[in-house]
């Protein structure tokens, strides 16, 4: 994964976006103003901190273990506090964020529960947590990405944790009131460069036959005009006991 991070930081900056429903709910979620501190473990190039820094002006706080990634946020996010470290051991005082959230990483976690405990420790008594990622349902109906590159939906079902193993991880590391949410953005694919930079993971760990042939049916399909993009996260959230 490092060396992969390290190749592609630079087309993460380019490619990579905000989906608009995760942005609005993790506003709501954390009950964001500009005095709220936010921590987004995994921040990888810090899309989502520099939205949320543009649209609430909170006080941005972002953990990656790629420095690569790091060095692509910090382009971008002159003002936030950034740092490389493992997600299970974030090396920052306890109770100290309202929001912590990590989006589409999960499956990048090494020992998630340790995740999940120092994601509980940072956070401020009453604070929340926002885990943003995919169901298998969703990653079977990825769009064009399922219909171009079906080998990856067996790779992606193998690495994704399923919501139910997610849901008790997170009831054992302590949060409460925890709430399940999909949201989807239907939009258009114009340009196949996102994929035939690989900045999706999975794309990395297939055959280069499979994947070509991928490349060369979107090359194809392309030429006729955009293509459907269904793009679909589920939102896992919880609290941390006031009295904690």
């Amino acid at each position: 994964m490092d060396a992969y991070c390290q190749s592609i930081a630079a087309d993460y900056v380019r490619h990579r976006r905000v989906h608009p429903e995760v942005l609005r709910r993790l506003v709501s979620i954390g009950t964001l103003s500009p005095a709220s501190s936010v921590l987004d473990v995994g921040c990888g190039t810090g899309n989502y901190l520099l939205a949320l820094s543009g649209i609430v002006g909170c006080d941005c706080w972002g953990v990656d273990s790629s420095e690569a990634m790091l060095a692509e946020a910090q382009s971008q996010l002159t003002k936030a506090h950034l740092f490389c470290a493992s997600a299970e051991r974030l090396k920052l005082p306890a109770d100290q964020f309202d929001l912590v959230f990590a989006v589409d990483v999960v499956h990048h976690f090494g020992d998630r529960e340790q995740v999940f405990r120092e994601c509980l420790r940072v956070l401020c008594p009453g604070g929340s947590f926002c885990l943003v990622t995919e169901s298998a349902e969703m990653i079977r109906r990825r769009e064009p990405h399922a219909s171009y590159f079906p080998a990856a939906v067996e790779i992606e079902l193998a690495r994704y944790p399923s919501v139910v193993a997610l849901k008790s991880e997170l009831q054992a590391a302590g949060f409460v009131d925890l709430q399940q949410l999909e949201v989807e953005c239907h939009t258009e694919l114009t340009d196949i460069e996102p994929y035939r930079t690989k900045v999706h993971s999975s794309l990395q760990l297939m055959s280069n036959s499979t994947f070509d042939a991928g490349i060369e049916r979107l090359e194809q399909d392309l030429r006729s005009g955009p293509i459907p993009y269904t793009w679909r996260y589920l939102l896992l959230s919880g609290t941390k006991r006031a009295s904690a």
